[in-house]
């Protein structure tokens, strides 16, 4: 693919602030694939490129919530691989004691998310900002069928700093779970449900499961056209080659 360079430095929405951009879904979605992929067609196309994890650089009592997991869960530790699956406990233990102590964590999380926000935006060192997980991710592990945390969530979703495009990447839990697997089929299914709910309390945009090339073409487009919705900003003619 062919890029016409953007001019470095020049913000895309003229008004000095980067665009941000999240990606959310179950694991084994894909997202770490699209996010790579996203930043080199970026970079290629001459834009900025920032990236944020929401666990490493957001998440609140980090070291705290890694060793619960398998200090009193007994889960594993490490990454699921197909060749080496790993049997992790923490954010699918769904017992009714984990909903307060989570939403908890949820509002530290909006407060740590607010203050990198604003340090990206200060910072003018991108064009792009883009959030490998983000605050709807952790709202998708909590039991949703109760009514007080649905409120709760959506009095969150209001205060925190929106994305201004919020990506749910859609995926069959079963090939998933067959890429990534860390999770019990259940629980990635019941995640999944949750995931769409929480779109749509949020205003997500869901990007429906296909090839990586297909997936990776539906998130330039959704890209294209908020480039479209600003203001004295045309869309960048590489945008429109997908």
């Amino acid at each position: 693919m062919d890029f016409e360079p953007i001019q470095p430095g020049t913000h895309v929405d003229g008004k000095l602030k980067p665009l941000l951009v999240s990606f959310s879904g179950i694991d084994g979605a894909g997202k770490t694939t699209q996010i790579d992929n996203l930043v080199a067609w970026l970079k290629g196309a001459g834009l900025r490129v920032r990236q944020v994890a929401f666990w490493d650089d957001v998440a609140t009592l980090r070291s705290l919530r890694e060793t619960t997991g398998h200090a009193l869960f007994k889960g594993d530790k490490g990454v699921g691989a197909p060749d080496k699956p790993v049997n992790r406990r923490d954010k699918n233990v769904q017992s009714w004691y984990m909903l307060p102590v989570r939403l908890a964590l949820c509002s530290l999380d909006a407060l740590a998310l607010w203050r990198v926000v604003l340090k990206v935006r200060a910072a003018r060192d991108a064009d792009v900002v883009i959030f490998d997980r983000y605050l709807y991710d952790q709202a998708a592990n909590l039991n949703l069928d109760d009514g007080a945390a649905r409120l709760y969530l959506k009095l969150l979703f209001w205060l925190i700093p929106h994305p201004d495009i919020a990506c749910l990447l859609d995926a069959d839990p079963v090939l998933a779970r067959a890429r990534k697997p860390e999770y019990p089929l259940d629980f990635l299914i019941m995640n999944r449900a949750r995931y769409l709910l929480v779109s749509k309390m949020a205003g997500m945009k869901v990007i429906h499961a296909g090839t990586p090339e297909d997936v990776g073409n539906n998130v330039r487009r959704e890209l294209a056209e908020k480039f479209g919705q600003f203001q004295n900003c045309p869309i960048p003619a590489f945008l429109t080659h997908t």
